[in-house]
């Protein structure tokens, strides 16, 4: 592992527990609200299908599926390291949530925002589905040896995940964001297998 990987992962980490921590003073709970209500409002339902068909996507059941397709065509040691990058990203983001313990934009506000999903339990803060969707392109892709065209197409998938989960009412954008960066941080870390 490269320190300079290592510095970049730290950095990524200490930058989601930046937001996370400024999100839970009083101007970042008023910014996250307000930027939370602008992108959860109806937006028809066009938006409505599309974000509620890619927001599973972040789900660690996304991973496995995805690992096992990729294991099926031959790709066994991009699937082995993808999944595993996204198991770690999970239990990070399940040990954090025990921390962090904020609760989700419709319990802070019963009667505000629209949920399209059924509502999850546990923390808001982090998102898990962009931190395992994240991690698990970012590993994958480096051991596919994908373009960076490719890659970036993936990134845009995990930023779409991402904002699924504000748009169908489960997260605030503080989390997702800090999801984000700690998906980019595990897939810096992860060991790359010669």
């Amino acid at each position: 592992m490269k320190v300079r990987n290592v510095l970049v992962g730290t950095a990524l980490v200490g930058a989601a527990l930046r937001v996370g921590r400024w999100s839970s003073g009083r101007e970042g709970r008023e910014v996250d609200a307000e930027l939370f209500g602008e992108a959860n409002r109806d937006r028809g339902p066009g938006p409505d299908r599309f974000f509620t068909g890619v927001t599973e996507l972040g789900s660690i059941w996304a991973a496995a599926a995805a690992a096992g397709v990729l294991a099926l065509s031959g790709r066994r040691r991009a699937a082995a390291e993808g999944f595993a990058a996204a198991g770690a990203a999970w239990l990070v983001g399940q040990g954090l949530k025990r921390v962090a313990n904020r609760p989700r934009p419709y319990e802070a506000d019963p009667e505000g925002p629209r949920v399209l999903i059924v509502p999850p339990h546990g923390s808001s803060w982090p998102s898990s589905h962009p931190m395992v969707l994240t991690a698990f392109t970012s590993v994958a892709g480096r051991e596919l040896g994908l373009s960076v065209t490719a890659r970036t197409g993936l990134t845009a998938l995990a930023t779409s995940v991402a904002a699924s989960r504000v748009y169908v009412g489960v997260h605030y954008p503080s989390d997702v964001v800090s999801g984000l960066l700690i998906g980019r941080a595990v897939g810096r870390v992860w060991p790359r297998r010669s």
